[in-house]
């Protein structure tokens, strides 16, 4: 049954409550057979932001079932893989992965392992597990987050496999327990799906139609956020440009982006992913005006060339992103622009690829995301002529990046002797003791510093900048 907020259907009252039941079944079940403890539950995450936030719904619903949780799956009673489908090497790891459980299940063969997310939402891949993998119990798609009390009964009453991967209308399931691995930063997803069938692209076959919460509950969220003490909220989507398309209500993301900017509160706003074709001056102009909002725009151009953006489908030109850039550039002078970018499309040239460079060039990007064409079966990109071997398309990646990195080298050397207030996030990759703290901007900066100030605001002044690392010291006020 299904209960509609305008356009969008919700998952019904009734439903949630069947899978509350569940979860005090599989609670009772989990306490006869581990008496005394907790079992563990390991979750890996693969690909995007929204995997991570529909992981933290998966983690809380199985906290709320009897789950305390390990980062170390050899001790784990269940192991779940949260799987991507955007790219091949994403794929390759989760099938190796998967194949290295195999040994754990032979020495506990009480383990459940359970597969979700976007490649399951492909029958050519759970069929491949179905038949290839017969020690994973559970596997389920994107659109049964909510039901993972039922399926998880039904894995431990019958011990049966249970697979779940039926293609619904892609119900928002509003009230899912939320187990937050961050304390400052958080997610909030505001929409789901995809409408674009960009051509080399399989999100809107995995995801589904885009559906948007209703900002009643986007807000609802938000302040229990804030309450929660978040320093920084990422609002989430697939195409956050396109959030209330379809609504009677008349919100649009820009408007949704004041409301969360109006609520009481010390935090910065972040949103991603912004599609081109729908990010409007409205939205620009919204963040200038938006004291919370960061001044830093996502905006994946993929490539720079006319001919190409149009086989891909992307829905605007090369002269219009540009335009955008520098209307968001005009309304906002430091606004940090970062991007991703897709090398070797099938069909493109080198004339073509240079095209891309140029643009980089032109831009001066903060950061990008860079790939090589990887085929996605299903898409239109998957039956294109692709001549060019994969040996070329590496040589232009690595022009690519040797472009960029002298962008990113001479906006470092810039930094120098500026102040920045930071967000810190925590220590740095390279485990050397010092913290680092993130800009409005995006920009990491490392500093010595006490480890109370993770998660606090502070000023740091760059001292150095060694090619795209920046150090810095904080500035005391």
């Amino acid at each position: 049954m299904l209960v509609s907020k305008d356009a969008f259907p919700v998952v019904s009252p009734e439903e949630m409550r069947v899978q509350r039941e569940y979860t005090e079944k599989v609670r009772t079940i989990l306490s006869v057979k581990y008496p005394g403890r907790r079992p563990k539950a390991f979750v890996h995450t693969y690909g995007c932001q929204g995997n991570v936030a529909d992981s933290e719904r998966i983690k809380g619903q199985l906290f709320e079932m009897g789950y305390e949780f390990t980062e170390v799956k050899e001790e784990a009673d269940f192991v779940l893989f949260n799987t991507c489908a955007v790219r091949e090497h994403a794929e390759d790891r989760v099938f190796g992965n998967v194949g290295a459980l195999k040994p754990l299940k032979m020495k506990n063969p009480e383990m459940i392992i359970a597969l979700c997310g976007c490649m399951m939402q492909q029958p050519h891949v759970w069929e491949r597990i179905r038949r290839s993998y017969p020690y994973v119990r559970l596997v389920f798609g994107t659109f049964a987050v909510h039901r993972v009390p039922e399926m998880l009964y039904n894995v431990l009453r019958t011990g049966k496999r249970v697979f779940v991967t039926d293609e619904t209308k892609g119900e928002i399931a509003e009230g899912l327990p939320v187990y937050r691995d961050r304390d400052f930063k958080m997610w909030l997803p505001i929409m789901y799906g995809c409408n674009n069938f960009c051509s080399y692209c399989v999100v809107p076959y995995v995801r589904g139609r885009e559906r948007s919460r209703s900002p009643e509950e986007v807000i609802k969220e938000a302040k229990e956020l804030i309450s929660l003490g978040a320093k920084e909220i990422t609002l989430l989507g697939q195409n956050v440009n396109s959030y209330g398309k379809g609504s009677a209500d008349g919100v649009n993301f820009p408007r949704l982006l004041e409301m969360v900017n109006d609520l009481p509160g010390d935090f910065k706003i972040r949103f991603m992913t912004s599609h081109p074709k729908d990010c409007t001056k409205e939205l620009l102009d919204t963040m200038a005006r938006c004291e919370k909002v960061a001044r830093h725009l996502h905006l994946p151009f993929q490539s720079g060339n006319n001919r190409v953006l149009k086989e891909m489908n992307r829905g605007y030109t090369r002269e219009e992103y540009i335009e955008l850039i520098n209307y968001g550039r005009a309304v906002m002078p430091d606004l940090s622009v970062t991007s991703d970018i897709i090398v070797g499309f099938p069909g493109e040239t080198y004339e073509e690829f240079c095209d891309t460079l140029s643009l980089i060039e032109k831009v001066k990007f903060t950061s990008l995301f860079t790939f090589i064409f990887s085929p996605r079966r299903g898409t239109k990109a998957e039956k294109m002529d692709d001549p060019v071997p994969y040996s070329e398309k590496s040589k232009w990646f690595s022009e690519l990046l040797k472009c960029q990195e002298k962008i990113a080298a001479e906006r470092c050397a810039s930094m120098v002797g500026k102040t920045y207030e930071v967000l810190v996030e925590g220590f740095t990759k390279e485990d050397d003791g010092r913290l680092t703290g993130r800009t409005d901007g995006n920009i990491n900066i490392d500093f010595e510093g006490d480890p109370s100030l993770i998660g606090s605001y502070i000023k740091l002044k760059v001292t150095k900048a060694l090619n795209w690392i920046l150090s810095g010291e904080a500035v005391i006020d």
